[in-house]
Parts: structure tokens; sequence; C-alpha cells
């Protein structure tokens, strides 16, 4: 990887520092996650006692995507219900989103808070639930959605380690903090220094070959597939997104899962793609994920694949020591692959990854949204 200096005069100021700073950010949510224990579990374990209660984990965008990452993993580890339901869906359609009033934890990620839908999904959860309690989980102490929150009944804000609230125009730290930190309070991980030091550990190994992800964006791909499974569905659709914002949509990005793929979306297949297999730890999902990538060698030739695996692989990426954790740990250091990628693509397309929208086409605080009073 280039030295920073160059990086910050090719518009990566902010950015490439945000990605390098998540292994020692991931170490920090473990100790935030310890010194809240207590307060965390005085407001969810009463909650969680609630045999009906459901868990709904919302956020716009890559915010979302935490929760998309989060819920398969969430209820198979709690034993409930836990829908990921984005907050442009809730805004669009609250009732039908609640159209069960049974006593909700609704989990709100935002990295800024100030996005119109954050504070409107919340308010209308209240609107439409008898019973709705908030877990919020944000970056910015001073953002909308935190100071409605901050001390209201019924309500937890936990912020995640300071300088995660990223400067540059795509969400990389302040995902995988936002992300982790949920884990580990929503499950009330014992080991989350253990967990933590692993998981940054193998991010660290991953940031110290990133000149591989120079070399893969120097290959001129205008296409790129990820493809993932159970949790790591969720990731291939960040992936795909970081992928789009940082090259101002230069390089068409493309998401879905192993066996989905085949049902339609493969026909965007063509000369000049790159597909990457985010694979699974799980034994059994892991076989889908083999097929997919052995058949898409098949298609687009073996230098044009690239799986993320534990396991080793003469074409794979490999991320090491992590081979027993769950997808949904995964993810953070593979997701740090695809930072490293769309990093690589915009700067090889001559944007600038801090602002790949210098004339505001798209914000880093989206505007423009009018949000609409809902009838009685």
């Amino acid at each position: 990887m280039s030295a920073p200096e160059d990086l910050a005069a090719r518009g990566a100021a902010a950015t490439w520092p945000e990605i390098q700073q998540q292994p020692e950010a991931w170490r920090d949510v473990a100790r935030i996650a310890r010194a809240e224990s207590a307060r965390v579990r005085a407001f969810l374990d009463p909650l969680l006692a609630q045999p009906g209660l459901r868990v709904v984990l919302t956020g716009a965008g890559t915010s979302a995507f935490a929760g998309e990452v989060l819920a398969p993993a969430l209820a198979r580890r709690l034993g409930r219900r836990v829908d990921a339901v984005a907050t442009t869906d809730i805004v669009a359609s609250p009732r039908e989103t609640f159209a069960e009033d049974v006593p909700t934890l609704l989990v709100s990620f935002a990295r800024s808070g100030d996005s119109p839908e954050s504070a409107t999904a919340t308010a209308l959860a209240g609107q439409c639930l008898s019973s709705v309690a908030h877990l919020v989980l944000t970056c910015n102490p001073d953002g909308r959605l935190a100071l409605e929150h901050a001390g209201a009944p019924g309500s937890l804000v936990l912020l995640t380690p300071a300088g995660t609230n990223d400067r540059g125009f795509a969400m990389t730290s302040s995902f995988t903090s936002m992300l982790l930190l949920a884990w580990l309070v929503l499950t009330g991980a014992d080991d989350a220094d253990v967990l933590a030091g692993r998981l940054a550990g193998a991010a660290e190994t991953v940031l110290a070959g990133a000149d591989r992800a120079e070399a893969i964006a120097a290959r001129g791909y205008d296409r790129v597939v990820y493809l993932g499974s159970g949790a790591l569905g969720g990731l291939a659709r960040e992936a795909a997104l970081k992928l789009l914002e940082l090259t101002a949509g230069g390089v068409v990005s493309y998401f879905d899962t192993a066996l989905g793929f085949r049902h339609g979306p493969k026909a965007v297949l063509r000369a000049g793609t790159l597909a990457v297999v985010f694979r699974s730890n799980d034994p059994y999902t892991g076989r889908y994920d083999d097929d997919i990538a052995a058949e898409l060698r098949r298609a687009l030739g073996p230098e044009d694949v690239l799986v993320l695996t534990t396991g080793g692989g003469d074409d794979g990426w490999t991320v090491d020591g992590l081979a027993d954790v769950d997808d949904v740990l995964l993810a953070l250091p593979y997701v740090v692959v695809a930072q490293l990628l769309a990093l690589r693509f915009s700067l090889r397309l001559g944007r600038t990854p801090d602002n790949p929208f210098p004339d505001g086409e798209v914000n880093r605080v989206v505007q423009g949204v009018t949000v609409h009073p809902l009838p009685a």
C-alpha cells in the first residue's frame, strides 16, 4: 500500500486511516462493552426475559446491513425472533413493519444519527406499538438520535469508540464497531477482550497484505460480484455498496447468496468481472460456497474468482486464526478486504475516496428526505 501521505494527496486522507484503525477500534469496543456491562444488563435482561419479545435491527444503508449481518446469528444465539428491517422501510410502511403489536426491542444503528429516517423510525415504532424499548448504537454523541434517546425512559444509548464517526464518505470503522458492539452486548459475551483481540489480529494480517488489493484492482475489472450466505449475505450487500460508493458508480457491483445467484442474477457475468465469495465457517453452508466458487472458476477463469476463507487454498485470501468463530464475527475481517478493494478500485479510476461525489449528487448524511406524518 502506498505511503499515507500519497493517499492523502489522492483524496483518501480520512478513508485510509479509518480502515487502518479498525483493529484497535475493536479492542476499544470490547473495553466499552465491559465497562457498560452493568448498565446494559439492567436494561436488556428484563426485556430478553419476555418470551414473546421481538427484536428488530434497523438503520439505513450500511447501518441497515449491520443488522442484516447480525440477525441470523442473533436469532440462533438468543433463540428468538430477530428481524433486520431498514429505517427506510419502517418510515415508508410502518404499519406493515409493526403489524404485530408485540413487545419489541428496536435496535438502531447510526453513524451520525442525523439521517432523517433514524429518529423518525423510532418515533413511528412508538406510534404503532404498545410496548417498545430502544437500544441505540451510534458513533455520534451529538446526533439527533443519541440526543433524543439519552436518558429517555425505555431507551439506552451506547457509543462506539471516539474516532469511529468516520469523516470519510463511506462507513468503514463505524460499521464494524457498531456491529461488534451489538453482538457483544446482545449476547452478553464474557470473553469480549479475547474475542476482539483475535478479530483484531486477523484484521491486522489482512491490512499487512493490503498490496494484494492494489494488484487486484490493477487488473481493470469493470464489475464485481460479491456472494455470501447467512450472515455473510448481509456482508455481500455491504461490500457491493462500498465499491459502488467509493468508485462513484464507476465499477458496477452486485451481491447475492451462493444459491440465489443461479436464479437469474448469474446473467451479470461477462468478461471483466471479478467474483468474490465470502466462504462460511459453517461446514454445511460452506459446501454451497465451494460449489458456486467452482462454477464461477469455470465461467470466468480461476484468476477472476477470489474466495475469502479461513481454510486456505491457492486462489483464496485466507483470514488466519478464525476457523472456529461464527460467521457474524468472521464478517469483520472479511469486510476489511472489501474496504481495501473499494479503496483501490476508487483510486485506480481517479476518484477521491473521501468524497467520491464532489458535486454533491450523493451525500455523507442523506439529504432531501421529506418526512410525512403518519395518519391516525
